[in-house]
């Protein structure tokens, strides 16, 4: 059911060398671009007309309008299985504590008597959040995009997903019920490329975003890159992933589970366990099968994901060897299931979350842990972070200097421009001070 790379023996390589050695999917978003193009370039010209018609292509249903009406998130609401809102707001609850702790503060250094630059932080005007649809549906991600935009502060947000033919062309009630709890009151039954578009040019109905966020399939991250300039963006997030860093002294039983509860997302998702113990190896995939038999979506999405390339047990020689392999994966979701797991975990460089010990499966991050689960994938966790309140907020600047304080740097101003071939600049400076640069003092 799940392959074996076997690296044990070698020295392993270095950087590109190695990665390329990892299970990883095929996922080609330059090939997306191209189909995406035309369908984000009808919104623009077209509108809400587009978007209905979109919504009757991808999705076969019939929109009178695109927003959906505040009664139907009321509804929503009122017709939540108690049971899953109590879960939804102590997953928000646990969600604003983490990041409520990750605003910034406006900090002012002094550089020298009379210079000050000082560093504010300003939230983006208007964000455009995106809950993917299709195989599943995920409240939890409306949580974790709409909680740190809150808590940074954006004043103006709106939510969009995809409608649904099962729920007469409202997206599904339980996204609608998650938007109600957490105040979201503009919501828009749009899905993919097209909900990209509608936030990135507006439409009737929907004013221009400054930033799209959150997780979607194939379609969304090529209309990220295309509108890559125009708008931010928080990540072209690809299919999900898990790397299980574990030795000798981990369940069999709790690593076989966590590699499906990832399998079960897509057909694409990558369940990756790098070991050091070939007996757990092997009582890993002995436990696969009869998991996997009880368990839901077998032959659409688990079987194909743990079947695929992107999936694989990763023979090494040592946790310190496996170390390397799994920073050279740097996966989305990491679990470290070793002896001394928090001391290994601390040395892990790349990663998008890092899960320590055996009571901190995925799971708990993907709904309750408070944590973000909005996370890089396909290896971008060497250079880019998971979503939090620092997504949100842009760090400005503010120059305050006096006519002295200006004085007494002037000349390095000057010589600087000069060696630049940018006279102009020190010109600048120099008019300041009727055309004479002031001595060193």
């Amino acid at each position: 059911m799940i392959s074996r790379i076997d690296l044990r023996g070698d020295a392993l390589p270095e950087g590109p060398a190695l990665r390329d050695l990892l299970p990883r999917a095929d996922f080609d978003v330059a090939a997306a671009l191209e189909k995406v193009r035309p369908i984000c370039e009808d919104v623009h010209h077209r509108g809400d007309a587009a978007l209905i018609d979109f919504a009757e292509r991808f999705d076969g249903v019939q929109l009178d309008q695109v927003r959906v009406k505040a009664a139907a998130l009321e509804r929503a609401l009122d017709e939540l299985d108690p049971a899953v809102r109590a879960a939804l707001e102590e997953s928000i609850r646990r969600a604003r504590l983490v990041h409520r702790a990750q605003r910034r503060t406006t900090h002012t250094t002094q550089v020298v008597p009379g210079g000050t630059v000082t560093e504010k932080w300003v939230p983006v005007d208007r964000v455009g959040l995106y809950a993917p649809g299709g195989r599943a549906v995920y409240p939890s991600s409306v949580i974790m995009n709409v909680v740190p935009a809150q808590e940074a502060g954006v004043p103006s947000l709106a939510l969009a997903s995809p409608a649904q033919a099962d729920f007469g062309g409202l997206p599904h009630p339980t996204i609608l019920a998650a938007c109600a709890l957490l105040g979201v009151d503009e919501v828009y039954a749009a899905g993919g490329a097209t909900a990209v578009a509608m936030f990135a040019y507006g439409t009737e109905s929907c004013p221009p975003a400054n930033m799209v966020t959150g997780p979607g399939n194939i379609w969304v991250a090529a209309a990220k890159r295309y509108f890559t300039g125009k708008i931010g963006i928080d990540a072209e997030a690809g299919p999900t992933e898990i790397a299980i860093l574990a030795d000798s002294t981990a369940d069999p039983v709790h690593v076989a589970s966590d590699l499906i509860s990832q399998a079960e997302h897509d057909p694409l998702a990558a369940a990756v366990l790098v070991t050091d113990s070939t007996d757990l190896a092997d009582a890993v995939e002995k436990e696969l099968e009869p998991q996997v038999k009880a368990s839901k979506h077998v032959d659409e999405r688990i079987v194909p994901a743990l079947s695929g390339r992107q999936s694989a047990i990763v023979l090494v020689d040592g946790v310190e060897e496996g170390l390397r392999v799994v920073d050279a994966y740097g996966a989305e979701h990491l679990e470290i299931q070793t002896a001394d797991a928090a001391a290994v975990a601390d040395r892990v460089r790349n990663a998008g979350a890092i899960f320590i010990g055996p009571w901190s499966p995925v799971s708990l991050g993907d709904y309750a842990a408070g944590s973000n689960h909005v996370l890089p994938t396909g290896g971008c966790a060497c250079h880019s972070s998971g979503l939090s309140v620092q997504s949100f907020l842009r760090g400005i600047h503010v120059v305050d200097y006096t006519e002295d304080a200006l004085a007494e740097v002037a000349h390095h101003v000057v010589t600087l421009a000069e060696a630049e071939d940018l006279p102009a600049h020190g010109a600048a400076v120099k008019a300041r001070f009727g055309w004479k640069v002031p001595e060193n003092k």
